[in-house]
């Protein structure tokens, strides 16, 4: 693994921990370090932090207080 490779990973929490989690990709990244974008993006889909998540996270919120004002009245 390259040390840009490596410097980005500590520096992002993120990646850092769905690593430790899901050690398999040590091997790819080792391999080739352009991997680094793919698994960017499954870490955020693991933590659901893509936007369409974001997206629903409010949406769910959004009814929740709607909810709960129709029950105030």
């Amino acid at each position: 693994m390259d040390l840009y490779t490596i410097n980005y990973i500590k520096s992002n929490p993120t990646i850092y921990s769905f690593l430790r989690e899901n050690s398999h990709w040590y091997k790819d990244l080792t391999r080739d370090g352009s991997v680094l974008k793919r698994l960017e993006q499954e870490a955020k889909v693991y933590y659901k932090q893509t936007p369409t998540d974001k997206i629903r996270h409010l949406s769910d919120s959004i009814n929740l207080i709607s909810s709960f004002m129709d029950a105030i009245k």
